[in-house]
């Protein structure tokens, strides 16, 4: 079988989002796109995930614990606190 690569469109210029919208909202992407040459597992280390502020009620002796963890790690408390909490999450989703 002969493998021949597929000419590609060139894409338009667009005025707006919404333009773009529009037109990839009815255009073939592989029409203009060679999906062959993109990343498997894209890297966006600009991107921070959304956070939101929330109040919890500990002890004050959990969290002068908490605090003493997290200096003896030379990290925020509330840092340690979301990497306590990620890794649990994580071991939870494991079971």
């Amino acid at each position: 079988m002969i493998n021949k690569k597929k000419q590609l469109k060139k894409l338009p210029k667009f005025k707006n989002e919404d333009e773009e919208r529009e037109f990839w909202a009815t255009a073939d992407s592989t029409d203009y796109i060679n999906w062959d040459n993109a990343m498997i597992n894209p890297s966006f280390p600009n991107l921070k995930p959304s956070t939101k502020t929330i109040s919890i009620r500990l002890t004050l002796s959990m969290l002068d614990r908490l605090k003493v963890l997290a200096n003896s790690r030379d990290i925020p408390y509330q840092s340690f606190i979301k990497m306590i909490l990620a890794e649990r999450i994580k071991e939870e989703n494991n079971c």
